[in-house]
């Protein structure tokens, strides 16, 4: 394989922590977390970024737009890129990634680790050069999670395990390819991306995911419709939603311009998705509203996606229904 090179941009994250007297807190740069991988390829060459050390708790919007800015200014001087973040929130990161950098013919890899990398027992140090390893590889494009051997579609990568090294899963799609310990890559999907890379600059933050819990009143939404421009409710199973909660919902919606404020139904539930006609608990509101269905993409991508959308388009309820019914990086299937 020809000369690749590959920039690793560093954000903090478990990867980089240290032990302090309050907790682990990010404190090693990028120079000292390469030091503990010596044994990358001789054909690969590593320049580094150190964007922010923080946390991924208290990574956000501005973070995103941060990464994907350093992405495009240094875009077409490397082959690949390696993010190392924090993996809290580092779902949410690679869903807002998959919308502001599209159809990227280079890869995008966002890795992090379940203990760090100064640690005798860890998973740094393997998640770190899995993620050197697929960034370079030719046939590698758009933004994925790899973590664990896994390789995951940016927009269906979850963490669901606080503490095991298998922590992330790819939910209701499979997963790109797989790392073995060889350093050899599995794929078990090819799509070739033609085209050139789109960059977009934009996120309204102005988003708020409801919670439903048995007995919920009403007397948040008004301050909700207030302060935001996109409401996600994550409902009952397929789509149940409380009959205490309709009326409020219609009537604040009727308040507004059609497209003024956004609802979105979800689902609490990890896997299969949701489907509002399934029950009349969730018909209740097809005729009082409109509203965007999440049916198979998790909560990380429907929560970024909005705020792409309406960070970056104006137009009809319409307008807005049919690009987050899109297709983009793999994020939904059932629509």
């Amino acid at each position: 394989m020809a000369q690749r090179k590959i920039l690793i941009i560093f954000t903090g994250g478990t990867i980089a922590s240290v032990k302090s007297e309050n907790g682990l807190i990010p404190g090693l740069n990028a120079p000292q977390i390469l030091e503990f991988i010596p044994e990358i390829p001789a054909d690969i060459e590593i320049e580094t970024l150190q964007l922010c050390n923080l946390d991924s708790t208290d990574v956000y919007y501005k973070h995103w737009l941060m990464i994907s800015e350093a992405i495009e200014r240094y875009y077409e001087g490397f082959d690949g890129f390696v993010i190392c973040h924090g993996t809290d929130t580092l779902a949410y990161t690679a869903a807002a990634l998959s919308y502001l950098i599209q159809n990227s013919p280079k890869p995008i890899v966002l890795t992090g680790s379940q203990k760090p990398i100064g640690m005798e027992i860890t998973d740094a140090k393997k998640n770190l050069m899995d993620s050197i390893l697929y960034a370079a590889d030719p046939d590698s494009n758009n933004v994925n999670v790899v973590f664990y051997g896994k390789v995951i579609a940016g927009t269906r990568a979850k963490k669901n395990k606080s503490f095991s090294f298998d922590a992330f899963a790819s939910i209701n799609y499979p997963s790109i390819a797989s790392v073995q310990n060889n350093g050899k890559i599995i794929r078990f999907i090819k799509e070739p991306v033609t085209g050139g890379v789109k960059f977009y600059h934009s996120l309204n933050p102005k988003v708020f995911v409801l919670k439903l819990t048995p007995g919920i009143t009403s007397d948040i939404l008004e301050t909700l419709f207030r302060q935001y421009d996109c409401i996600i409710i994550e409902s009952f199973g397929v789509g149940g939603i409380p009959i205490n909660l309709i009326d409020d919902l219609g009537r604040l919606k009727d308040k507004y311009a059609e497209n003024e404020k956004i609802i979105i139904m979800a689902t609490q539930v990890t896997y299969e998705g949701s489907d509002i006609a399934t029950y009349e608990v969730g018909q209740r509101i097809q005729n009082r509203f409109r509203y965007l269905q999440t049916y198979d993409m998790t909560l990380e991508a429907a929560f970024t996606k909005i705020m792409w959308i309406l960070g970056n388009f104006s137009g009809s309820f319409h307008d807005f229904h049919h690009i987050f019914k899109e297709n983009i990086n793999h994020d939904i299937l059932n629509s």
